[in-house]
C-alpha cells in the first residue's frame, strides 16, 4: 500500500500555458511575441504548427474551467501572455484594457468554481516588440526594467485576486533552446544550420543573467510594494532533470552529475535562491563569456526572497564524462547525457516522447536534493507525459491512458517517498497538462493532456487519468 504521506492541504490542479492553448493571437488588443514569428518561419521550423487557433481557450475559456472543476482541481496554473497586455512590450508602452480583461474574467472564473489561480507572468512568449526594439533578453539592462513594469501591471490588475505568482517559465529552456541550439523562439544560433544570426557561445548566458534579473526585479517590486497588502506568495519555476551516474563506480562520472545539475540548474537557483554566484564549475568553464553578477545586482537579489521553488520535472539520464576539452558552445557542463549506463540498463521505461522516460524513483532523489540544497517548500508546476504510439491514437484509444495514470501513480508516490522518508517539504503538484496542445517546435504531435483536444473541432473529451488524479492524490494525504 502507498505511503499517505502527502500533507492535508496539498495543492493540486492542471497546468497550461497561453501560447500552447489561446489561439486568438490577433484578437483583442493582442499583440504579436516572438512564438507568432517563429512558428511562421519559412520553411518552418515547428512541424508546420502555430499558435493561431491552439485550443481556441481564449473562446472556450469556461468550458475549459468547467473542465477543471468536473476533475476536482484545487488549483489551475495557468499563463498569462505579456503582449496580451502590453502589445509593445515596453515600461512606456500603452496598456491594453481588452487583454487585462480576458485574465480577470479567467480569474473569476476560477474563483467562482472554487479553483485557486497560479499565474505564471513569462512562459516563453516574449513581445516581438521588445525583440525588434532592442534584442529582447539579449538586452539585460532594457529587459529586465521593462518586465518589472509588467509584472506590476499584473499584480496591480489581478494581485487582489491572485495569490500566487510565478514569475518566469524555465528560464534553461528559454536561454538555451532560444539562443544556444536555437529550436524555439527567437531561434537564434550558431550550430544549427536553419538559424540565420546568433552566436551559442555567448548569447545564452547574456539571456541567462537577463532572465535572473527579470525576475528578481518582479520579486523585489512584489515584495515591498505588493505583499504588505495583497499578502500573497511568489516564486520561479525552473526546469532540471536528474543524473546518475554512467559508471558509477568512476569518480569522474560522479563529477560529471554534479557538474551537469549545476549548469542545469544551479546556474539559475545559486543567484535566486541562495543569493550567490553562479555554480564555480560555470565559471571555471566559461570564464568571461558568463556576465557577472555585479554588487547592485545582488542588492536586487537580496530584496527577492522567494515564497517557494517551483519544480518542473518530467524525466532524468545517466551523465558521462567527457575526456576533451569542452567547446565554446557547449552547455552542458561537458558531459555526455545517455538513457542507458555502462551496464546497459535504461534509466526508465520510455513514454510517447524519445527524451521522456518514467523514473520515478530518481525524480525522489532530485526533490530531496533541491529542498536540501535551496530550502524552500517544492511545489511541482509541472509532471505529465504523454502515451507510447499517443501521437498516432484515435479519441477512443487515447483517452484508455494507463501508461499517464501509472506515471502519475508512481510519481505521487515518489513525492510521498520524499516528503515521508527524506523529511522534504513538498506543498502541491501541477499534472502537464489540462489539454492536448501545440506543443511548442513538436507541433501537434505529442500528446501531454489529461483531456484529449481534437485540433479540427476543438471538441474535447475527458482521459481517464483526467478523472482518476483527485482520487490518486486523495489516497495519499494523511488525514488528520
Amino acid at each position: 500500500m502507498p505511503p499517505k504521506a502527502l500533507p492535508l492541504h496539498f495543492e493540486w490542479g492542471f497546468a497550461t500555458a497561453s501560447y500552447q492553448i489561446e489561439g486568438a493571437v490577433a484578437e483583442g488588443g493582442r499583440g504579436p511575441s516572438i512564438w507568432d514569428t517563429f512558428c511562421h518561419l519559412s520553411p518552418s521550423r515547428t512541424k508546420g504548427a502555430d499558435g493561431d487557433v491552439a485550443c481556441d481557450h481564449y473562446h472556450r475559456y469556461e468550458e475549459d474551467l468547467d473542465l477543471l472543476q468536473r476533475y476536482g482541481a484545487k488549483a489551475y496554473r495557468f499563463s498569462i501572455s505579456w503582449s496580451r497586455i502590453i502589445p509593445l512590450g515596453g515600461r512606456d508602452d500603452p496598456l491594453n484594457e481588452e487583454g487585462i480583461a480576458f485574465y480577470n474574467r479567467l480569474i473569476d472564473g476560477l474563483l467562482a468554481r472554487g479553483i485557486t489561480p497560479w499565474a505564471t507572468l513569462y512562459h516563453w512568449d516574449l513581445p516581438q516588440g521588445l525583440h525588434d526594439r532592442y534584442g529582447g533578453w539579449l538586452d539585460v539592462e532594457e529587459s529586465q526594467r521593462d518586465f518589472e513594469r509588467y509584472a506590476r501591471v499584473c499584480y496591480e490588475r489581478f494581485g487582489d485576486r491572485v495569490k500566487r505568482w510565478i514569475t518566469l517559465n524555465e528560464p534553461w529552456i528559454q536561454a538555451v533552446f532560444g539562443y544556444s541550439t536555437g529550436v524555439n523562439a527567437p531561434g537564434r544560433s550558431s550550430t544549427n544550420e536553419e538559424a540565420a544570426e546568433g552566436d551559442s557561445a555567448t548569447e545564452p548566458w547574456i539571456a541567462g543573467k537577463a532572465l535572473i534579473m527579470s525576475h528578481a526585479r518582479a520579486v523585489a517590486a512584489y515584495n515591498k510594494e505588493f505583499r504588505p497588502t495583497q499578502q500573497g506568495q511568489i516564486g520561479i519555476s525552473l526546469n532540471g532533470d536528474y543524473y546518475e551516474p554512467w559508471d558509477g563506480a568512476d569518480p569522474r562520472d560522479i563529477e560529471a552529475v554534479e557538474r551537469r545539475m549545476q549548469f542545469h540548474i544551479g546556474w539559475f537557483a545559486n543567484p535566486i535562491f541562495l543569493q550567490q554566484d553562479y555554480p564555480e564549475c560555470m565559471r571555471e568553464q566559461l570564464g568571461d563569456r558568463l556576465p557577472a553578477l555585479s554588487a547592485s545586482d545582488f542588492t536586487i537579489l537580496r530584496a527577492a526572497d522567494c515564497d517557494f521553488y517551483g519544480m518542473n520535472y518530467y524525466t532524468s539520464q545517466f551523465a558521462r564524462h567527457r575526456d576533451e576539452p569542452p567547446s565554446d558552445t557547449d552547455f552542458k557542463g561537458n558531459v555526455d547525457e545517455l538513457f542507458e549506463n555502462k551496464q546497459g540498463e535504461v534509466v526508465g521505461e520510455l513514454s510517447g516522447i524519445e527524451w521522456l522516460r518514467s523514473c520515478p524513483e530518481l525524480f525522489r532523489k532530485h526533490l530531496t536534493r533541491v529542498y536540501r540544497l535551496y530550502g524552500k517548500p517544492v511545489y511541482i508546476t509541472e509532471n505529465g507525459c504523454p502515451c507510447p504510439g499517443e501521437d498516432r491514437m484515435t479519441k477512443e484509444e487515447s483517452v484508455e491512458d494507463p501508461f499517464r495514470i501509472k506515471y502519475f501513480e508512481d510519481h505521487l508516490d515518489a513525492i510521498g517517498r520524499s516528503v515521508s522518508e527524506d523529511e522534504s517539504v513538498v506543498a502541491g503538484y501541477f499534472a502537464w497538462s489540462l489539454l492536448d496542445n501545440l506543443e511548442w517546435a513538436a507541433g501537434y504531435g505529442p500528446r501531454f493532456g489529461v483531456t484529449f483536444t481534437n485540433y479540427e473541432t476543438l471538441e474535447r473529451t475527458p482521459k481517464k487519468s483526467a478523472l482518476l488524479l483527485q482520487n490518486l492524490i486523495a489516497d495519499r494525504i494523511i488525514k488528520g
